[in-house]
């Protein structure tokens, strides 16, 4: 799994949305339901499985799942070491 699939698929087990329905332009919150607690479990996720850290300046700014991606692409870390979901 890339990088993105990975985010992709946290998503999809925290919101429970189907991961093939997610798309980029998604809202985390209108869409996808996602409250502080949930967001704050997807940055958690995020940087356990990506070995990244979202500082929280970075945090505020995820506002649509591809605010996510770009955010997670964007961070300096191991590329391609994402441990699997399970």
């Amino acid at each position: 799994m890339n990088r993105s699939e990975v985010a992709v698929s946290i998503i999809a087990r925290i919101t429970g949305v189907p991961q093939e329905n997610i798309v980029p332009e998604m809202e985390l919150v209108a869409d996808l339901d996602m409250d502080s607690a949930r967001a704050l479990e997807l940055i958690v996720e995020l940087e356990d499985h990506l070995s990244i850290e979202i500082d929280d300046d970075a945090a505020e700014g995820l506002n649509t799942v591809g605010d996510v991606l770009a955010t997670i692409a964007s961070l300096s870390s191991h590329p391609g070491q994402s441990r699997e979901i399970g």
